[in-house]
């Protein structure tokens, strides 16, 4: 059988049987659905809070830190007297 008859052949068996459906497939894949969404919303804010409380312990760190300030020198002695 080449291309065209092996497809005319499947679209005869595909017309001739009606497909039938499960009558609870529709509750159990809302309800699969509804706890795949719930599931993903609880990861989504779980990840706003965990990147919310890393930039208040960068915040935290650099205001006592101060990386920013040069620290003080310790190679020459302070100049006391003239």
């Amino acid at each position: 059988m080449n291309r065209p008859e092996r497809e005319a052949a499947v679209r005869q068996m595909m017309e001739r049987t009606v497909p039938q459906v499960p009558a609870d497939l529709h509750a159990d894949v809302v309800r699969r659905g509804s706890r795949i969404l719930r599931r993903r919303t609880v990861a989504q804010r779980l990840l706003w809070l965990l990147l919310f409380a890393a930039i208040v312990a960068f915040v935290v760190w650099a205001v006592t830190a101060r990386p920013w300030v040069e620290p003080p020198s310790e190679t020459t002695p302070p100049l006391t007297v003239w």
